[in-house]
């Protein structure tokens, strides 16, 4: 509402405080409300809102919150938001609010104040802000509706934030497009300005393009590692892609779409123009090739190898899948795991511990030279010449950087259960213990509900009772998780 042509945020609220009292009575209001705020309302009394409830729901404890932090990919765009935002908001008397795809608060800054203020209303880290938490709100309403908004005041349906205004933007994977989070700038009504909307928005759009940049870096980071895998093609299609299904790089160029649908266990698909592609599935990827590729002989090879998970273990090599047994795929483990070579003796070691005989470790590599070349395994001292890439690698990478669903999407499960060789046995426990350390310490619903189905988690009752206590009734995957604690405990 405008006076004398000067915006008055007080007038303003006043005559929302009309409209808000007249709407939940049902009767008469002097103006209708927004269609985003009318909208807004109805859905968060449909998930049973009550405007008078005083605070949102705590769903994470303080000292969680670190860990969620560390493992969200708003972390990286933390320094930017600060830079651009803080500033402005403890000069103009708001707070800075940054939540997850849930609308789960997990960074709060700006003025001391404020900060008190916010408190008082549950504006506060372990906080959530969707709109079937706490009603209509701007971080809830952000994520909603998937785009920048401003709700002052009586707009938010829980009367005690009337006396807040506040404006939000969404954040984007730069990657998948699904929405990471929230930038929220909350205050005192009478500190609106029209230009809090804009401000959010444009900060949304600098953190994105910053993920941009770094998505941007890991894809050459993976197509450096990789490329060996399209280059030893030597003249046929084929593409890099993306665990997603974002194609990296192709050959030849140009003729590939953005994206394809790659699904674990597909080993054919079809493209959009009618070509089909043989799908190899790489550590940290796939390789699109065209089929009845021959191989070649070339200077350098590309090894990779998937040895996590029930399956049987395979080796992919210049676009060549190679089933192994057991021995071959520890033989390659430990060889992966040492570039600069060993010896038959530390061969031995690794593989059967005190009691190993460099004779038999000698007689397997023999075996194994047979399988995939003695161009690709060297001897004196043994060692693979070839770019090599594994999933075990890749995902002790992901755990250690808490990449948590790259880690949870490279390791297919075990190590190669079966085996009882020491060097396997000791990574193996490395990779189950510190994935299901960082899955445990996030909080993360989805992250905990998709490693309840993982072959790490699927028997974990600690990981399925978190779940139960986190998951909403109203949330369908309630049902089989309370099924399989149940199967657990007897």
């Amino acid at each position: 509402m405008t006076i004398d042509g000067v915006f008055d945020p007080t007038a303003h609220a006043h005559l929302l405080h009309q409209v808000f009292e007249a709407v939940l009575a049902g009767d008469r209001a002097p103006t209708a409300p927004r269609s985003l705020v009318s909208e807004s309302w109805q859905r968060s009394l449909a998930a049973h809102v009550d405007p008078d409830r005083r605070t949102p729901p705590v769903v994470v404890e303080e000292s969680e919150i670190p860990h969620l932090r560390a493992a969200h990919p708003l972390n990286a765009v933390m320094p930017l938001l600060r830079s651009t935002l803080v500033s402005i908001a403890d000069e103009a008397m708001h707070v800075m609010l940054v939540t997850d795809a849930d609308g789960t608060i997990l960074w709060r800054e700006g003025a001391a104040a404020v900060l008190n203020s916010a408190d008082e209303v549950g504006l506060m880290p372990g906080t959530r802000w969707s709109e079937a938490a706490i009603g209509t709100n701007a971080m809830g309403t952000t994520l909603a509706v998937d785009a920048p908004v401003t709700i002052h005041s009586a707009e938010h349906l829980v009367r005690t934030y009337h006396a807040w205004t506040c404006a939000a933007a969404p954040v984007h994977d730069p990657d998948t497009g699904t929405i990471l989070g929230a930038i929220d700038i909350s205050g005192p009504l009478h500190t609106v300005h029209p230009a809090m909307k804009q401000l959010v928005s444009a900060t949304a759009q600098l953190a994105e393009h910053q993920l941009r940049v770094r998505l941007a870096i890991e894809d050459e980071r993976l197509r450096l590692r990789n490329m060996p895998h399209l280059t030893n093609l030597r003249g046929q299609a084929g593409a890099l892609v993306t665990a997603t299904g974002r194609i990296v790089a192709g050959e030849p160029y140009g003729v590939w779409p953005e994206r394809v649908a790659v699904h674990p266990g597909v080993d054919r698909l079809v493209l959009d123009d009618g070509r089909e592609m043989v799908v190899e599935q790489l550590a940290e990827g796939y390789l699109l090739r065209a089929p009845h590729h021959s191989t070649p002989s070339r200077p350098r090879s590309a090894l990779s190898l998937r040895f996590t998970g029930d399956g049987a273990p395979t080796a992919v090599l210049d676009g060549r899948t190679i089933p192994l047994t057991l021995r071959p795929a520890e033989l390659l483990t430990a060889l992966a795991l040492h570039p600069d070579g060993l010896t038959a003796e530390q061969l031995a070691l690794l593989l059967y511990g005190e009691e190993g005989n460099p004779t038999t470790v000698r007689g397997e590599v023999l075996r194994l030279r047979g399988l995939i070349g003695s161009d690709v395994l060297r001897t004196r001292p043994y060692r693979l010449a070839a770019s090599v890439d594994t999933d075990f690698q890749a995902a002790r990478r992901a755990i250690r950087a808490h990449r948590l669903a790259d880690a949870l999407r490279t390791c297919a499960g075990p190590l190669l259960p079966r085996s009882d060789a020491p060097a396997i046995r000791e990574l193996r426990a490395e990779l189950e213990v510190g994935l299901r350390g960082i899955v445990l310490e996030s909080d993360d619903v989805d992250l905990l509900a998709e490693f309840a189905v993982h072959p790490l988690g699927r028997d974990d009752l600690e990981v399925h009772d978190r779940l139960m206590a986190l998951l909403p009734p109203s949330d369908p995957r309630r049902a089989p998780i309370a099924a399989r604690r149940v199967h657990l405990l007897f």
